[in-house]
């Protein structure tokens, strides 16, 4: 392997066919190059599809109502559904052992001032329960607890953004903010995967606001998790039977879909799963089609060498080289070849992905092309042993010929 007398015959070889050995690497630099561009563009896709689900729970469903629009049990359309505490009661007590998470909501939009500084931002009343969907991580403080609800405590948790806006470089942490002329104590921060816009709500118990904002035990949505134990079927089943009970208990047509609204995580994770199947077939289908591509072209490649060097063996072996030197030389000329070929066009095709990446995410929404490391070199051994045994055959072939007859070959 390491004969420097070999090496030297390999690279004079290489150096005086350079038509040839600049093919032969193309074939094997381009198919690396299509492959790792495909996976990469690929992973893209998949980071897209995530980041859009990165702002809630994957197991989140979201229970809204709205205006009917078709007339029921005599009960005309246009009839404003509106979801009350015992609504929260009776999800809980008819589907306890699918729930893992549950909170209420109510929701404004409110001027919210700390000393001379003042901005509008969402406040939304929830249980402690709420934090989890919303994937909400606390950076400083706490977030809600029981016991602030029981209490009716004038406390709030805040996004990381509102507290940038607000108090600059300083923390909010036990500090007062003036939400409509009433004082909240600011009890924690938190940042959420879900982005700037999530970063800029407020969350305060939700006993404190309803009693304030929400007569008569009004309550805007419902939010909640289904349970770990159950798979997506099991969940999408889920929420069609509490849509349906729910279009049964306010008096709804169940073919009407404006006024009562179950949006649930699953059916968007099911989806987006088969479309990632699907997507992965199609990669790995035209991967292996440009690898096999690759990999006859390097067969062809190495044939045609052979046969062009038949008269070369033929000396070499009356000089007295042996068979298996001559094999060797040869297959160490190929894996050296298909190496530094492979190697350029993962290269190439990494730094392709980072050059275009910006231009694939602002136009074509594709974020983060990108290929693990792991898939690329494994390709490329793939057409390491290929070019291999691509020379292999041709070279066992060539050097079981005898030296006359290679002699005047033509």
């Amino acid at each position: 392997m390491f004969d420097l007398d070999r090496w030297r015959e390999i690279f004079q070889s290489l150096n005086k066919n350079k038509l040839r050995t600049a093919l032969s690497g193309f074939t094997i630099a381009f198919a690396i190059l299509l492959f790792t561009l495909l996976f990469g563009v690929g992973n893209g896709l998949k980071h897209t599809f995530e980041e859009q689900f990165a702002g809630d729970s994957q197991n989140s469903i979201y229970v809204n109502s709205g205006l009917t629009t078709k007339p029921y049990k005599g009960l005309q359309s246009g009839r404003r559904i509106q979801f009350r505490n015992d609504d929260s009661k009776f999800i809980n007590q008819e589907f306890s052992d699918k729930i893992q998470f549950f909170s209420p909501n109510i929701q404004r939009n409110m001027q919210v001032i700390y000393k001379g500084e003042q901005n509008r931002y969402t406040v939304r009343a929830v249980y402690p329960d709420y934090q989890p969907l919303e994937s909400a991580e606390i950076i400083d403080g706490r977030f809600l607890t029981y016991l602030d609800v029981e209490r009716k405590s004038k406390v709030v948790a805040i996004g990381k953004l509102v507290e940038k806006d607000l108090f600059g470089n300083f923390s909010a942490l036990g500090k007062n903010l003036n939400i409509e002329g009433i004082s909240y104590k600011v009890v924690g921060v938190f940042k959420d995967p879900g982005g700037d816009n999530d970063e800029r709500y407020i969350y305060t118990p939700f006993s404190t606001f309803q009693g304030m904002y929400k007569p008569n035990d009004e309550l805007d949505y419902i939010g909640m998790t289904f349970s770990p134990d159950l798979n997506v079927d099991q969940a999408i089943a889920f929420s069609n039977l509490l849509t349906k009970m729910l279009k049964e208990k306010h008096n709804v047509d169940p073919r009407d879909q404006g006024a009562i609204r179950v949006r649930n995580y699953a059916e968007g994770t099911k989806n987006v799963q088969q479309f990632m199947i699907v997507l992965n077939v199609i990669i790995l289908f035209i991967g292996i089609g440009t690898l096999i591509a690759g990999v006859i072209g390097i067969s062809n490649i190495m044939v045609y060498i052979v046969k062009e060097r038949t008269k070369e063996l033929g000396i070499r072996k009356a000089l007295g080289a042996t068979p298996r030197s001559i094999v060797g030389m040869i297959m160490m000329e190929s894996i050296f070849v298909t190496a530094i070929a492979g190697y350029s066009g993962l290269m190439i095709g990494v730094f392709a992905l980072k050059a275009i990446g910006d231009t694939l995410e602002e136009k074509y929404f594709i974020l983060n092309p990108s290929v693990e490391t792991y898939v690329v070199v494994g390709a490329t051994i793939v057409l390491i042993i290929a070019g291999t045994i691509a020379g292999y055959i041709p070279a066992k072939r060539a050097a079981s010929i005898k030296p006359i007859v290679a002699l005047n070959d033509e």
